[in-house]
């Protein structure tokens, strides 16, 4: 399975995270990023042995776009740190049901059932609800012909890192997002999931230049409609 490298160096390998494969390996065994990221490293630079490579950031399995991974130890660290203290910047599009207003700031408290990996909307004096914030844009509205529904394209900024943020927060506001099976009633077996990681802001941990990479969404439908 091919990579689109959008940028590499010494420090950092930042590619297009391919849709439905996950970021990690988990007890399914599927093809994971992490490990597509060692194999090209390694293959790149006929590199002997096991090749570090940090996972510094998650996206979900269904969800594509720019991702960022640490060549070495010290990278990890500091791309950790930048999340923590919320420096690095996560910009996100997502086709979602219905007609959004111009923009909107989010905040809500989440709950996740590790059980069923769920994550849902509760009052913020529930144990272990954690406080999720996200701003978005309206980036244009469109009429579906092919499903006779109004959508729109949204661009969103990620405050926190929440797991399942973006989909529980739209569609808890009757915005359920494009083809997300899990939060939305009105998705069909089939569909892809309308979400995109579209841009990503970091400082590079050892030039301390801030670097900006971004990964346009493919040009499938529902993005066509845009």
């Amino acid at each position: 399975m091919k990579l689109n490298v959008i940028y590499e160096d010494n420090h950092l390998l930042v590619v297009e995270k391919i849709p439905n494969i996950l970021s990690q390996a988990d007890n399914t065994k599927d093809v994971d990023m992490l490990s597509l990221c060692k194999s090209y490293v390694k293959e790149k630079y006929d590199k002997p042995g096991n090749v570090f490579m940090g996972l510094v950031h998650r996206l979900d399995r269904p969800v594509g776009g720019v991702m960022v991974f640490a060549k070495t130890s010290k990278a990890a660290s500091r791309l950790s740190d930048q999340i923590r203290t919320r420096t690095m910047k996560k910009t996100y599009q997502a086709v979602v049901v219905g007609k959004c207003e111009k923009s909107g700031d989010y905040v809500d408290y989440l709950y996740k059932n590790t059980e069923k990996n769920m994550v849902s909307v509760v009052d913020k004096k529930k144990k272990d609800a954690k406080e999720a914030k996200l701003s978005y844009r309206l980036i244009k509205d469109s009429y579906s012909k092919k499903d006779k529904k109004e959508y729109s394209l949204v661009e969103i900024d990620l405050h926190t890192g929440r797991p399942h943020q973006i989909r529980v927060q739209f569609s808890s506001r009757k915005h359920p997002l494009y083809g997300d099976q899990r939060y939305s009633s009105e998705s069909k077996v089939g569909e892809q999931i309308a979400l995109w990681a579209t841009k990503l802001e970091l400082f590079h941990p050892t030039k301390k230049e801030k670097m900006i990479f971004e990964c346009r969404p493919p040009k499938e439908y529902p993005w066509n409609l845009f």
